[in-house]
């Protein structure tokens, strides 16, 4: 398996509070996990750094090889519970950090299989024969508003609401989270971003940035295209491949 990521604060924030972790499994496994929280600085840099750890810790000791498929769904949502409890706890112990938050994206491949589980806006795509299949769908104000009819996808994109999101882990005792399968063949790329290369980044570039098969420049690309395109917001990409 091949796993690349980079990470940047971006060209306006003081901090980046994005967080993410990446690693190999036994039998050609790769997981990854990508949050972005908020909440204040020391507020969103606490509960996306926690989730990460929480829900990495959970998946080196809980994956076994030839889970089933419920079987690493119940491990997701397990991992994703826990980390959920423990920044909502923290949010409730000190003023401080009250409110505070994160988006979540994490995601298992194996035997051509892409296993994502996901609150937030952060996405998880596959760049498969030439096209830019996202797997996840935004928890967001302006999603909502495009599913009802309200908003095109191309008003979505400049609406200034878009940032408002509607699940987040952490804010709540109770996180309803999503969970999918994929197929994905030994040419597929595994995406995986905060809103920080989306918002910032068009479909059609992420397609033009990664089509020449270049898989180690990847992250790099795409991140600095985000930077060259206004940079506001921090940005995360880590990308995996067989």
């Amino acid at each position: 398996m091949k796993i690349v990521a980079k990470t940047d604060i971006g060209l306006t924030r003081t901090s980046n509070q994005d967080s993410y972790a990446a690693g190999e499994l036994p039998g050609s496994v790769a997981w990854a996990v990508v949050c972005d929280g908020m909440g204040g600085t020391n507020g969103g840099n606490l509960a996306s750094s926690t989730a990460v750890k929480i829900i990495s810790e959970r998946i080196s000791s809980s994956y076994r090889h030839g889970m089933s498929f419920n079987s690493i769904k119940n491990m997701f949502m397990s991992a994703i519970i826990a980390a959920n409890v423990c920044v909502f706890d923290m949010s409730k112990e000190n003023p401080e950090f009250s409110g505070m938050g994160t988006t979540v994206v994490v995601a298992i491949v194996a035997d051509e299989k892409v296993y994502v589980a996901h609150a937030g806006d952060s996405r998880a795509y596959i760049l498969t024969a030439g096209k830019l299949h996202q797997l996840t769908k935004d928890h967001s104000f302006v999603q909502e508003m495009v599913d009802s009819g309200k908003l095109t996808a191309d008003e979505a994109r400049e609406d200034p609401r878009k940032n408002l999101i509607t699940r987040a882990l952490g804010v709540s005792e109770n996180l309803q989270i999503d969970f999918c399968e994929e197929d994905i063949s030994e040419n597929d790329v595994l995406l995986i971003c905060t809103d920080g290369l989306t918002n910032y980044v068009e479909p059609n570039e992420i397609y033009e940035l990664t089509d020449d098969g270049k898989f180690y420049e990847f992250a790099e690309r795409l991140v600095n295209r985000a930077n060259n395109n206004g940079g506001g917001d921090n940005v995360t990409v880590v990308t995996v491949s067989y």
